[in-house]
Order: structure tokens, then sequence, then C-alpha cells
């Protein structure tokens, strides 16, 4: 029996914006694959064998997936919105990487990732050129991080800020907030959106005067608008065009 594996992304957080192509492998699959919490959105059955592990150990996860599709299993590796942002597409990559070529179909689906579900349910404060700026430091310096900041900001991008605040790294986001003051000024927009799509969603959007670091945590996906970005009722957007 050939084995495959899939490395899919099982969106925000509701069920229904779980892309039907992703159902479609999810119930195929013989082995689940991924950090603890993602596996368990995955409902137990006959026959499907569950693998939660850790989330610092993204290249032994990708590992011991490709060796168990090589073996002829149907492997699915779940990431929470979608696998190609900050997620577990590139760690499989890097796993292939120098090995020899593996002996099993690879599938990369792609899910509906934080900002975007964040952005509609806001409004549309992405509607321009924008970014996006994962603030972990487990993976890059936190010089790199403040640069990409500073840059992003002088260049009047919107942002999409991950992994914004967590237990182990609580003032990291407080000097972000300070660098985007200095750089975008107190008046700028910037939107708090929590646990999206979920029961759970929370919605805030402030300026950078008012923002403070408790504000977010790691089910948080930040956006900060860019010059133009404004307020209309409920809503938040960003105008398509730019002033020359």
């Amino acid at each position: 029996m050939n084995g495959w594996l899939a490395v899919a992304g099982l969106g925000p957080g509701a069920d229904d914006l779980v892309t039907p192509e992703v159902q479609a492998v999810l119930a195929e699959a013989t082995d689940i694959v991924g950090y603890i919490p993602y596996v368990a959105r995955v409902a137990p059955r006959p026959g499907l064998k569950l693998h939660p592990s850790d989330n610092r150990v993204e290249l032994d996860r990708a590992r011991a997936a490709l060796d168990m599709a090589a073996a002829g299993r149907r492997v699915v590796v779940v990431s929470s919105g979608d696998p190609g942002v900050f997620a577990m597409a590139s760690a499989l990559f890097e796993a292939l990487e120098g090995a020899p070529a593996p002996d099993c179909d690879i599938r990369i689906l792609p899910g509906i990732t934080a900002m975007l579900a964040a952005a509609a349910a806001l409004g549309a404060p992405l509607g321009h050129d924008f970014c996006a700026i994962n603030l972990s430091d487990n993976l890059k310096p936190w010089a790199l991080i403040e640069q990409r900041l500073r840059l992003a900001a002088k260049a009047d991008f919107a942002m999409a800020l991950y992994n914004p605040r967590s237990k182990s790294r609580p003032e990291g986001f407080a000097r972000a907030l300070d660098i985007l003051r200095e750089e975008c000024g107190p008046d700028r927009l910037i939107s708090f959106a929590r646990a999206v799509s979920t029961p759970e969603q929370a919605l805030n959007t402030v300026t950078l005067a008012e923002a403070r670091p408790d504000m977010a945590d790691m089910r948080s996906v930040v956006i900060v608008g860019n010059s133009a970005t404004r307020r209309l009722g409920q809503w938040v957007y960003t105008p398509r065009s730019a002033a020359p």
C-alpha cells in the first residue's frame, strides 16, 4: 500500500471554516500528527491514531510523519490556520532538505489563516498592502523582529502580528508597542482579535496610545493599520488606494 502525507490547515477555530479538501483527507487518514491542541481538534474514530506533541519539536514531528507515510500510512500533519503561514509546511521541507527523496506522495492543503479571519471580523483592515510578522523570538533574534517592525512601519504597511505575547516572554509585545508608537505615532489604529471564529471571539480596536500589552495573548492576532486605516461605525477598514 502506498502511503501519503498531507500537511493541512484547520483554519482559525470554527469547524465550518475547515475546507472540504481538508475534511476529506482527515476522513481518509490513518494517523494525525501535530501540536497537542491542534490534534485535539480532530475527532477520534476507529482506525485513526492521534500523535500529539509539544510545540518545540516541529522537525522531529515532520520526520516521524515522513517515516509513517513511507511505511504505507495515510498521515495528516495538522496546523491551525494555514500550514504555510508560520506553521508545519516549512518544517516539513526543512526536514526533507538534504535527506533522501521521500517514498510517499506529499500534499500541502491550505486553510484560512488567523489574520484573514480576524480581518474579516473587523471589516477590511488589510485592504491595501500589508505584511505578517511573527513576534516570537524562538526561531529568530529579537533584533531582527525589531528591524522588521520598524521597516514595515516606515513603509506604511498594515501589519498582522502573530504570537504577540506569551507567558515566557511578556516583555516582547510591550517593546513592540513602544516601537510602533515611535514609528507610527499615538493615533494609529491597532486591533486585537482573540479566539477568532470561536464562541470566545473578542475584538477590540484602540489607538496605539491606548494599547496595552495585556490586551493580547497567544490566542490573539494583532492588526496594526496603516496611516489611512479608519473606523466606519463598528468596522475598521483600510482604503484600497494610496495618495501619490
